[in-house]
């Protein structure tokens, strides 16, 4: 019966060991979102999957943030009626707004074969 015993102590112990290694790498991989009053963020919309669509958008908005709550709760409005509502700051990414994205352009040439050998 002892034998037992020492074998469910170890066996716990090795999956105590086993859930903190895992919540460890789980955690770091995890991205904090920090949200600051006044800035435009665009909001998840988890409705999208019920209505599929490959070339729609999941994100919504832009909204501005009101007030940032502690544990990740966010206070947002819309700004087109003025509605606030409470949401999870894990829906939210922030807005860029005035992206410039710099355009390159290069004219392609046509390659120049040399003689290829013949084998």
């Amino acid at each position: 019966m002892n034998e037992l015993d020492e074998l469910r102590r170890e066996l716990y112990e090795s999956l105590r060991i086993y859930k903190e290694r895992l919540k460890l790498f789980h955690d770091k991989n995890i991205v904090r979102k920090t949200f600051e009053p006044h800035q435009k963020v665009l909001l998840y919309s988890s409705r999208l999957h019920i209505f599929p669509g490959k070339l729609r958008s999941r994100w919504t908005g832009p909204f501005i943030v009101k007030v940032v709550h502690p544990y990740g709760v966010v206070e947002i409005e819309n700004p087109k009626n003025g509605k606030i509502f409470k949401v999870n700051g894990q829906h939210l990414k922030p807005f860029m707004e005035n992206f410039d994205c710099q355009e390159s352009s290069e004219e392609l040439v046509d390659p120049l074969y040399g003689d290829i050998p013949s084998t």
